[in-house]
């Protein structure tokens, strides 16, 4: 009996101990898993495509020319790459120079063209769009300061729609090479609280992340510990007493 008493009271204290950790961890981490499946919720609400904005631009057209392209004036110039590419204005040579900026060139002459324009990149987007939104605004941005929703160390042209949506076009190359829609950039946001990096929203490798993701799966653990204990606890509490009937009322 007395090993039975020590058993059971060995029993007691272990679970005891166990609820205890189990109920301060549910505290440390109730917030963090509540930020985690909201987040995984709204992420998953969409498709990715319409997240993307994947439907608003019309892929680029075959290059198409009336005679044969001339040579780019490439006399100087440290080329890496050459190609040509359909662009709003017709065909260009797009010469990648290295450590400098891409440059482009017309095909029928060979001469490099000036610098990309913001009307030139509006013009880019826009031949393209699909969209019922039209053009509200056109800033440069710097390849040393990027914007948050572009992350690339890329000068560009931020072409802003009337209904938020946001293209990005290579400052060089007339290239789009970036679509940001509104819910592209909540989902953005949203991405950047579940993996806790609010500022970057690219390191998934970060303290906090990795310190709550531990809690949590220590907190599952306990949670799994403790099922059996609360099991046989209920296996083994005694019914609840019956209330005795209670006799009719006497007659008046």
């Amino acid at each position: 009996m007395e090993a039975q008493e020590d058993g059971r009271s060995t029993g007691m204290r272990l679970r005891s101990t166990l609820r205890r950790w189990h109920t301060w961890l549910g505290w440390l981490i109730g917030l963090p898993l509540l930020f985690w499946t909201l987040s995984g919720v709204i992420m998953v609400w969409k498709p990715i495509e319409e997240v993307r904005g994947a439907d608003l631009l019309r892929p680029l057209a075959p290059v198409r020319m009336t005679a044969p392209p001339a040579p780019p004036s490439i006399a100087g110039l440290p080329l890496e790459r050459l190609s040509l590419e359909q662009r709003a204005g017709g065909p260009r040579w797009i010469l990648a120079v290295k450590d400098g900026p891409t440059r482009l060139a017309d095909p029928l002459t060979g001469h490099l063209l000036p610098p990309l324009s913001a009307a030139d990149a509006a013009r880019e987007v826009t031949g393209r769009y699909t969209g019922s939104a039209h053009v509200a605004a056109v800033a440069r941005t710097s390849a040393d300061s990027p914007p948050l929703d572009l992350r690339r160390p890329l000068a560009t042209w931020q072409v802003s729609m009337s209904d938020g949506t946001r293209f990005y076009v290579d400052a060089g190359s007339g290239e789009v090479v970036a679509r940001r829609t509104r819910w592209w950039r909540f989902y953005d946001w949203m991405w950047g609280l579940h993996i806790m990096d609010l500022k970057g929203r690219e390191d998934s490798h970060n303290p906090s992340v990795i310190g709550f993701g531990i809690a949590a799966l220590i907190g599952t653990v306990l949670a799994l510990a403790l099922l059996p204990f609360t099991v046989r606890r209920r296996r083994i509490s005694p019914a609840a007493p019956q209330a005795a009937p209670t006799s009719p009322a006497p007659p008046r």
